[in-house]
């Protein structure tokens, strides 16, 4: 059965507590690499942002220019309330393949693996148009395939390469090191040059 995962999907989800992706804290791998940034100014999407808690650590970093995209309202209203400071032009709801905008980086943090794989060369075409010409996507994947139904989706290094070689420079894309304890072993860490 395939199943539409629509905004009611998500919103249910959220309303049900069947967030398994919120580790309620920054993923250590976006944190160690949102600590090496050097322009405050860059341009940051996050989408399928969720409880965004990668946007409110960039955010007190100093990358004011960060966006949060979740196609459900309940993430997005909590987060407003938990970050009242948060700029409320840059915490968009919508869907990610209806998105327009240019950002110089975007943030994979438990979105990709969200989508059904046969949307995977979707995401892709829509990261290009949402990158800006010297725009990067950098984040975290499931490197394992998993044995039941998703979402999470999960793929390996091999997949990720043949699909992503068609549409950016790989520049990274390897195991993950700096994983949460949870996930040891089982994420890529990648970043796409546009």
């Amino acid at each position: 059965m395939m199943f539409d995962f629509d905004e009611n999907y998500w919103t249910d989800r959220y309303q049900k507590g069947y967030t398994g992706w919120d580790i309620g804290y920054p993923s250590t791998p976006i944190v160690q690499y949102l600590d090496q940034i050097q322009n405050k100014n860059l341009s940051i999407l996050i989408p399928g942002a969720g409880n965004a808690h990668e946007a409110a650590y960039a955010f007190n970093s100093g990358l004011k220019n960060t966006h949060i995209l979740d196609i459900s309202s309940i993430p997005l209203e909590n987060f407003k309330s938990n970050f009242p400071d948060f700029d409320r032009e840059k915490i968009l709801k919508g869907d990610f393949f209806e998105h327009s905008g240019s950002y110089d980086l975007i943030l994979e943090q438990t979105f990709f693996c969200a989508l059904p794989p046969q949307k995977r060369v979707d995401y892709c075409k829509k990261m290009q148009d949402l990158l800006s010409p010297e725009g990067r996507l950098v984040g975290v994947l499931f490197g394992v395939e998993f044995d039941r139904p998703g979402p999470p989706f999960g793929g390996s290094i091999e997949n990720y390469q043949d699909l992503f070689s068609n549409y950016f420079t790989i520049e990274t894309l390897e195991p993950c090191v700096n994983s949460i304890p949870a996930r040891q072993g089982t994420e890529v860490f990648v970043s796409l040059a546009h």
